[in-house]
């Protein structure tokens, strides 16, 4: 969820960059840097840490006698703030990265997969590496193609022989007045202002100099001058692209466009699982956690133990099916706050995950002290660099969702079932529980996530069965959501965002209990959620969905793509696509989330700030 602002024109250009990034501090980041271009001179700095730091470290530079592009003259420059994924938090990894001759600097979002290959031929061809990152090899990449003597045409050829899901924008120190960018699924977007523009990952990084902007298209190059832009396809084919006037004020546009955060961050979903998957599953036939996390804790796992709170809770029963079901070892999770009162049974050789999406949970910390005290090894699943949590653990695997504004969790909990699917596959290849052939192609299918899911947000954006059935539904006054197996932590998660955002009482339970009590609830006026994708208890849900239907009940069924037979027991089907039976379920948080979404705002409320609601619980 890194950040990108650049700029060429007319103005001193240090300080437009510098307050675009803070523009853009509601993505998250670690650390951040800017290089400026004057004449044929660029210089560059970065700092860990956040924009003060980067502040101090340029007015230090100034003070003591930098060379003029940071003392106020260069009008062309870029500048970025870094979220880690490949390479560890400091100063060589943050942005923006260099070739070899100091001639070429980019500013990079997302992930390059071929980076390894590509690194090792430009070492082969002469460059010298500064960084662990995977950006680092499209400024060597860039400044390979320079020979063509095109800045745009450079960054045509290097986008041609990169994989992954990206968005950089270079800058050539013999170019003045031109930066040339790509975009592949990551956001990339222009801004058109006088004798100036920019290039920026989100509107709000420019919004305050102009309103006028042009979209840069998935797949496309383009060059901005100060007076003009140039859009081409990876083939060479130069492209029109209208100037777009946006309606916009800032608080707009830090939300996207949308009209909340939540439904933006529903949408940035696709996004964050990439960010949170992609350089660790590089490997075709398994799963990495590189330098984050020591992978000797795992190998000689027995068991392990998900101590949570809240959205993090369901997503560790999630979790449980997943290891378990790969890796065959044995999970338990438990309620962090009732954990440490419960005097529980860990210790040594027992691995303890504390999950928690700001790390600053207050029962979670305190459960996971307690793990630590009785000897056990303690994990984090934490969202936040630096934050408590990281600082307890013994180790830590980020999430990588970027800042979440919205209370309501969304991209959390997809982004930390990601994580534990990741988890399940790393465990499965050191306990050999999955035929090579099964792990290769679980891995695919974990690939396939983040296209899976904007697909998915698109069809669900079209309207149809969560709009027929929030109309018919947000004056009723209690919902009942059912699952089974891996589907009962997303009914949980989907009953619960009802609850928050739009305050009517929901009950959720494992669809085989419903005869133990629930069903004494039903009516013809209840509202029953079923999440019946595919999977080997699938028969089972239907058994169960007919048992509500014959109580009268209206049931709205999640259900995977082909499916036809459940529209025979369902009165609104919403449709996820296909792919393994397990990742379907995942899959099927999403249209429940857009559900709560639509009820709540036909019922007039503020789903960003529910009330009695915080973002974060740091008391007990």
């Amino acid at each position: 969820m890194c950040g990108i602002v650049g700029y060429v024109g007319h103005r001193p250009v240090q300080d437009l960059l510098i307050e675009g990034l803070r523009k853009l501090e509601y993505r998250g980041y670690d650390s951040a840097g800017v290089s400026v271009l004057a004449g044929e001179e660029i210089e560059s700095i970065r700092a860990v840490g956040n924009l003060a730091n980067l502040e101090t470290a340029v007015a230090e530079r100034e003070a003591a006698g930098g060379v003029a592009t940071l003392n106020r003259e260069a009008t062309t420059g870029i500048a970025h703030t870094r979220w880690a994924t490949h390479g560890r938090v400091n100063e060589q990894n943050a942005h923006p990265h260099f070739d070899t001759a100091d001639a070429v600097h980019v500013v990079v979002n997302g992930i390059v997969e071929n980076y390894l290959a590509l690194r090792s031929r430009l070492r082969d061809m002469g460059a010298v590496f500064t960084s662990e990152t995977d950006a680092e090899v499209i400024a060597h990449l860039v400044a390979h193609h320079m020979a063509s003597g095109d800045l745009l045409e450079a960054v045509r050829r290097a986008y041609g022989e990169l994989e992954g899901h990206f968005a950089f924008v270079a800058m050539q120190k013999e170019h003045p007045g031109v930066l040339a960018g790509a975009r592949k699924e990551c956001p990339l977007i222009v801004g058109v202002g006088d004798g100036e523009s920019f290039l920026a990952s989100a509107v709000p990084a420019f919004l305050r100099h102009t309103n006028r902007v042009q979209y840069v298209e998935n797949g496309e190059i383009v060059a901005i001058r100060p007076d003009a832009t140039i859009f081409m396809t990876p083939d060479g084919e130069v492209l029109e692209r209208e100037v777009v006037e946006l309606d916009w004020d800032e608080d707009t546009a830090e939300k996207g466009g949308f009209e909340t955060f939540m439904l933006k961050e529903i949408h940035e979903q696709a996004d964050a699982v990439a960010e949170t998957i992609a350089d660790r599953t590089v490997r075709d036939t398994g799963v990495d956690f590189g330098a984050e996390l020591d992978e000797s804790i795992l190998r000689d796992a027995k068991r392990i133990l998900i101590v949570a709170c809240g959205t993090s809770y369901h997503s560790a029963v999630f979790g449980r099916y997943a290891i378990q079901t790969w890796a065959r070892v044995p999970v338990g999770v438990d309620i962090a706050s009732e954990f440490r009162y419960a005097d529980p049974l860990v210790g040594p050789g027992d691995i303890v995950i504390g999950m928690t999406q700001s790390g600053e949970t207050a029962d979670t910390l305190a459960a996971m002290r307690v793990a630590k005290e009785k000897g056990a090894t303690v994990l984090a699943v934490s969202n936040v660099m630096g934050s408590q949590a990281t600082r307890d653990a013994d180790a830590t695997i980020f999430t990588r969702a970027g800042q979440e504004v919205s209370v309501a969790a969304t991209k959390t909990f997809t982004c930390q079932v990601s994580v534990m699917l990741l988890l399940a596959l790393r465990l499965a290849e050191f306990k050999g529980t999955l035929e090579p052939h099964r792990l290769t192609e679980l891995v695919h299918e974990v690939r396939r996530l983040p296209n899976l899911i904007n697909e998915l947000v698109a069809g669900l954006d079209a309207g149809g069965a969560i709009e027929r059935a929030a109309d018919q539904h947000f004056e009723d006054q209690f919902f009942l959501y059912l699952g089974r197996h891996v589907g009962l932590p997303v009914a949980l998660e989907g009953a619960l965002k009802l609850k928050e955002i739009s305050y009517i009482a929901t009950d959720a339970y494992a669809a085989g209990e419903m005869k133990h009590g629930p069903i004494a609830l039903l009516s013809e006026k209840t509202p029953v959620i079923a999440v019946a994708t595919d999977s080997p208890v699938l028969d089972k849900m239907v058994s169960n969905i007919q048992e509500v239907r014959a109580r009268g009940a209206h049931v709205i069924a999640i259900a995977t793509e082909g499916n036809v037979d459940i529209g025979e027991h369902a009165e609104e089907v919403i449709r996820v696509p296909q792919t393994d039976w397990l990742l379907q379920a995942l899959l099927a948080v999403i249209p429940l989330q857009m559900l709560a979404y639509a009820i709540a705002r036909r019922r007039g409320l503020n789903v960003d700030q529910p009330r009695n609601l915080a973002k974060t619980v740091t008391v007990e």
